[in-house]
C-alpha cells in the first residue's frame, strides 16, 4: 500500500530537457527511494563543437544508486533513451519499465558497447498497474506519437497523484473536427477521472498554434506526390519514425515501387518494428542499395536518413555523391523532406537544400505541404489535455523556457493559479507537498557531460571555448627560437595560420606580428633569464587585440618559445 498522506515532501528535478530540447531525464524521490523517468541524449550543436552526444549529468543519482527502484522509460527516441549505454552502469542498473519496441531498440544499441552489466527490463502494456516500491506505484497508458509503444503514466505517490504524459499528440481525421478529437480524448477518460496533483506536460509545440496535421492529410499530399514524381523518390525522415516508414511502404507498395533504405539505424528499426508486427512488409518490397541501379527510376523509392542536413547522414552524402549506390539525377529526383525540424538545424538543412537545389531536384518540405505529422501535441491539444486533466499543480517540461513559458500561459488560460505552475531550471528541485509545491533552495549538479570520441566527460567550458575559437576565427601560432638564457632571438620569429588568413597574400600582417614580438622582447629586463610563461602571454595577449584591431577577427593565438 502506499503510505498515507503526510508532511515529508517528495523531491522531483529535472536533469536535462528543461532548457533545452532534448537530453530528456527527471527524477521522483521519495525518502530511500527513487524513480527515473527517461535517460536520453541532446546532439550538439553550434555551442558543442566536436562533440558527439550530450548526456545528463547523473552524479547525484549516482551517489545514491543504491536508493533507485526504477528507470521508467516513456518511448524509444534517442533523446529519452541514448545516454542508457553511457550512463546506466553509474546509477546502479536498475530495471527499466518501457514498451515492447523500446526495449529492443536498447538493446540494439546496446549491442554497439561493452556494457558492464546485463540490462533488466519490465515490459509494459496500456492500462497496466505496476507496484514500483513501498512508496510507488504507477499506472501505464498509450499515447499516440510518432513511434509505436510510447506511455505515458500515472504515479501513485505519499502526496498524491502525478500524471506524466510522455510525448503524444491527439489523433483525428479531419482538421478542427470536434467529434474526432472528444474520440481521441475519450482514451484518457480514465486518467481525467483521477484526483490529479501535479500534470508533467511536454511543450515541444507549445509555440505551434491550433491542432496537428491530421495523418490523413499526411498521406493524401504524399500520395500525390507519387502520382506525378517521374523519376525516383527520396524520401528522408527520422529513423525511428514508424509511422511515417509504414506510410511510405504502402504508398510503394500503391504505386508498384521497390524500396531501398539507406541509413543503419533506420535499417535496424525496420527489421525489429517487422519482427514485432508493427510493420508488415512483402518480402519481394525491400531491394538491397546495391540493387537500386537496376531498376527503372519510376520503380524506386529511397527511404533515407539525414532529413536535419546531419554531415555524415545518407542524404547529405547523396547530395555530395559521397554514396556508393546513390547518386542524384538532377531533373529527374523528388526529393521529400518528411519530418519536423529539431531546433537549432535549421542552418543544416537550409545547406543540405541548397546542395539539392543546385543539382535541379524537385524538392517538397512541410513549408511547402502538409507532407509530415508531428508527434507533439500543439497548443489546442495541450489546452485539451491540462482542461480535462484538471490537475491542482502543473509543471511544464520538454522545451527551453520560451516554450515552457508559452505552456505556462496555456495553464492559466485553463484556469490554473500562476502561484500553482513551475518552471525550474535543469537541476533545481521542487518539494511536493499534499496540498503545495516550493522550490527549495537546493540545486543539484546538472552540468551535462559529452561524449567526445571513446570518452565520456564533463567537458570544461575553457574546452568549448577553444573549439568555438577555432571554428570561428582560426589559429595563429607564433614561434619564437631564443638564445638559452637571455631574451636575444636567435632568428626572426615564425608566424604560422590555420583558418585565419592566408599568409602569402597578407606578407604586410605578418611582418608586423613579426615586429610587435621583437617589441615584446626588447622591453622585457635583459639582466635574468627569460621567463617564458610570461612572454607567452604577453605574445598571446598583445597579438590578439592587434589582430582584432586589425581584422575584427578573434583567432585563436598560441605563442611557444624553443630555446637553444
Amino acid at each position: 500500500m502506499v503510505e498515507p498522506k503526510n508532511k515529508l515532501p517528495l523531491r522531483w528535478a529535472g536533469l536535462g530537457g528543461l532548457e533545452e530540447v532534448g537530453r530528456n531525464c527527471m527524477f521522483f524521490e521519495y525518502k530511500n527511494e527513487i524513480i527515473v523517468v527517461d535517460l536520453g541524449l541532446q546532439f550538439p550543436d553550434e555551442e558543442t563543437p566536436g562533440v558527439d552526444y550530450i548526456l545528463p549529468n547523473v552524479s547525484y543519482l549516482e551517489e545514491k544508486k543504491e536508493d533507485i527502484r526504477a528507470l521508467v522509460i516513456t518511448h524509444g527516441h534517442y533523446d529519452h533513451i541514448g545516454a542508457i549505454p553511457y550512463l546506466m552502469d553509474k546509477i546502479g542498473n536498475p530495471p527499466i519499465y518501457c514498451g515492447r519496441l523500446t526495449k529492443e531498440i536498447i538493446l540494439k544499441r546496446q549491442e554497439e558497447f561493452d556494457s558492464k552489466s546485463e540490462l533488466k527490463f519490465v515490459i509494459v502494456q496500456d492500462k497496466q498497474k505496476i507496484k514500483l516500491s513501498k512508496y510507488f506505484q504507477i499506472e501505464f497508458f498509450e499515447v499516440i506519437h510518432s513511434i509505436p509503444d510510447t506511455f505515458g503514466f500515472i504515479l501513485n505517490t505519499p502526496i498524491g497523484k502525478l500524471v506524466h504524459f510522455a510525448e503524444f499528440k491527439l489523433p483525428h481525421r479531419k482538421k478542427y473536427l470536434e467529434s474526432d478529437l472528444k474520440n481521441s480524448l475519450k482514451k484518457y477518460q480514465h486518467v481525467f477521472n483521477q484526483d490529479i496533483h501535479t500534470l508533467f506536460l511536454e511543450s515541444t509545440n507549445a509555440e505551434v498554434e491550433g491542432y496537428s496535421v491530421p495523418e490523413e492529410e499526411v498521406v493524401k499530399n504524399l500520395d500525390e506526390i507519387f502520382k506525378k514524381s517521374p523519376g525516383r523518390i527520396i524520401v528522408a525522415t527520422f529513423a525511428s519514425l514508424i509511422s511515417r516508414i509504414d506510410t511510405i511502404l504502402k504508398l510503394a507498395i500503391k504505386h508498384h515501387r521497390k524500396v531501398s533504405i539507406s541509413g543503419r539505424t533506420m535499417e535496424d528499426n525496420v527489421k525489429i518494428a517487422q519482427r514485432l508486427g508493427y510493420l508488415k512488409i512483402p518480402e519481394e518490397l525491400i531491394i538491397p542499395k546495391s540493387l537500386v541501379n537496376r531498376y527503372p527510376d519510376n520503380k524506386l523509392v529511397l527511404l533515407v536518413t539525414g532529413a536535419q542536413g546531419e554531415p555524415t547522414a545518407n542524404l547529405m552524402r547523396i547530395a555530395n555523391s559521397e554514396h556508393r549506390w546513390i547518386k542524384i539525377k538532377p531533373k529527374q529526383d523528388t526529393v521529400v523532406f518528411s519530418s519536423s525540424i529539431i531546433p537549432g538545424n535549421e542552418r543544416n538543412i537550409e545547406y543540405l537544400k541548397d546542395k539539392l537545389a543546385k543539382q535541379k531536384v524537385k524538392i517538397y518540405c512541410v513549408k511547402v505541404l502538409d507532407i509530415h505529422s508531428g508527434g507533439h501535441a500543439p497548443r489546442e491539444e495541450l489546452r485539451l489535455i491540462i482542461k480535462n486533466t484538471k490537475p491542482r499543480f502543473f509543471v511544464p517540461i520538454h522545451g527551453s523556457y520560451y516554450m515552457r513559458a508559452l505552456n505556462r500561459q496555456i495553464g492559466i488560460e485553463c484556469d490554473i493559479p500562476e502561484s500553482n505552475i513551475f518552471l525550474p531550471a535543469n537541476g533545481e528541485v521542487l518539494n511536493l507537498f499534499p496540498e503545495s509545491i516550493k522550490f527549495t533552495m537546493e540545486t543539484i549538479p546538472s552540468s551535462y557531460s559529452i561524449v567526445d570520441g571513446l570518452t565520456v566527460e564533463k567537458m570544461k567550458d575553457i574546452v568549448l571555448r577553444d573549439r568555438k575559437l577555432l571554428a570561428q576565427g582560426g589559429i595563429v601560432v607564433i614561434v619564437s627560437t631564443i638564445k638559452r638564457g637571455t631574451t636575444n632571438l636567435v632568428k626572426n620569429p615564425d608566424v604560422i595560420s590555420r583558418g585565419f588568413i592566408y599568409l602569402r597574400a597578407n606578407k604586410e600582417l605578418v611582418d608586423e606580428i613579426k615586429q610587435r614580438v621583437r617589441q615584446i622582447l626588447k622591453r622585457l629586463p635583459t639582466y635574468k633569464p627569460l621567463d617564458l610563461d610570461y612572454f607567452k602571454t604577453l605574445v598571446r595577449q598583445q597579438i590578439e587585440n592587434f589582430l582584432y584591431k586589425k581584422t575584427r577577427k578573434r583567432p585563436m593565438v598560441v605563442a611557444t618559445v624553443v630555446e637553444v
